[in-house]
């Protein structure tokens, strides 16, 4: 049996909702409020991180994209972002002709306030936190650092919906959080991302520039683009918000019961900080022989992959010389290991016997 890393969980609810959308001929919208399904989500996701709006795009690389339009990042801009990240969080930065700026993370892969306060400059003008597989960045830190240095704050929560910490939902720390709904994160649209925002201003902002920048017909008013989210999209993500709770019970419960059977293995295990609720996007260990237990893994079928074997700042395309002690280590010993809701006590138990059979030692 195979047991992908993660997997859309789909039901009859997503199917019938499809239908309906091919039946109503009612694909897309360019209306500045978005079609139907678009703001039945956006009212589902906002009332469940407790925002006062949402803004759903075409995916988390365009949420990114559409947040830092609003707050003009620009050419000349420098935007502070970890390394240790999937490489849409540099891209969406260069993308508005701003420069990325990497900075080292800590144990639970998340960025290290003591190393962003070093790289500040002159031309720093905001910074991007990522949940990374579902851990919430040590955002007090972050904050006082932004607010000390008038920066502006982008919460990549693309792997972090459902998430908490001291009860406050990641994405929501700051004036704006952009998630994904990519076919492998914890709810799933198949393409499609969201901006969650407190701001009246910034949130009619958002709406234009994923819209053409047009409020009324074709009367563009700012820069935008067609950053829009499909109906059919739109339909699935809606009843995969229904599903988000139970999805993370399940992620939870897996998670706990991983954590019990791998205890005594040498190996570091991810853990909760006081106060945090993971929502176990990816539950992630630390292993020196990190390839030997993921070949052994994978010759059965388990989906257990390192994310990310390589860092941002180390791909071609970036190819800076830069060091970074704690994220050159990771991307060397990470490894991810499948705990999503379709995952049971028995691949569980299989999970565990692999790294117990001598893969770790």
């Amino acid at each position: 049996m195979k047991i992908p890393i993660n997997t859309p969980i789909f039901g009859k609810e997503e199917i019938n909702e499809v239908r309906a959308v091919l039946l109503e001929k009612s694909l897309t919208s360019s209306e500045n409020a978005g079609g139907k399904r678009v703001q039945e989500f956006e009212k589902l996701l906002s009332k469940f991180v407790k925002s006062k709006y949402a803004v759903a795009v075409n995916s988390g690389t365009a949420a990114l994209q559409a947040a830092l339009y609003a707050l003009d990042i620009k050419k000349g801009d420098e935007v502070l972002i970890p390394s240790f990240t999937f490489v849409a969080t540099a891209n969406a930065v260069v993308s508005v002709g701003a420069t990325p700026v990497f900075v080292d993370i800590l144990e639970n892969y998340t960025m290290d306030p003591d190393d962003l306060s070093k790289k500040l400059t002159k031309k720093s003008k905001a910074i991007i936190p990522v949940h990374l597989y579902g851990n919430v960045a040590y955002m007090d830190e972050i904050l006082e650092i932004a607010n000390k240095h008038d920066l502006e704050i982008i919460e990549d929560a693309c792997q972090s919906l459902g998430s908490t910490y001291k009860g406050k939902h990641s994405g929501t720390f700051s004036r704006l959080g952009c998630f994904s709904m990519y076919a492998a994160k914890v709810i799933t649209s198949g393409e499609g991302g969201a901006i969650v925002a407190d701001d009246k201003k910034l949130f009619e902002k958002l709406r234009k520039i994923r819209n053409h920048g047009m409020l009324h017909g074709y009367d563009t008013r700012i820069l935008g683009f067609n950053l829009r989210l499909p109906e059919i999209n739109a339909a699935i993500a809606k009843v995969q918000m229904k599903k988000l709770n139970k999805f993370i019970i399940q992620r939870r419960k897996n998670a706990k019961i991983l954590t019990e059977f791998l205890s005594d293995l040498p190996i570091i295990l991810p853990r909760e900080r006081k106060g945090e609720m993971v929502n176990w996007y990816l539950y992630t260990i630390a292993a020196k022989k990190r390839d030997k237990i993921m070949r052994a893994l994978n010759s059965v079928g388990i989906g257990a992959f390192p994310y990310y074997s390589t860092p941002v700042h180390k791909v071609p395309f970036y190819n800076n010389d830069l060091k970074l002690v704690v994220t050159e280590w990771a991307a060397s010993n990470v490894l991810s290991l499948p705990i999503h809701p379709l995952v049971n006590i028995e691949n569980i138990r299989q999970i565990s016997k692999i790294l117990h059979k001598g893969a770790v030692c």
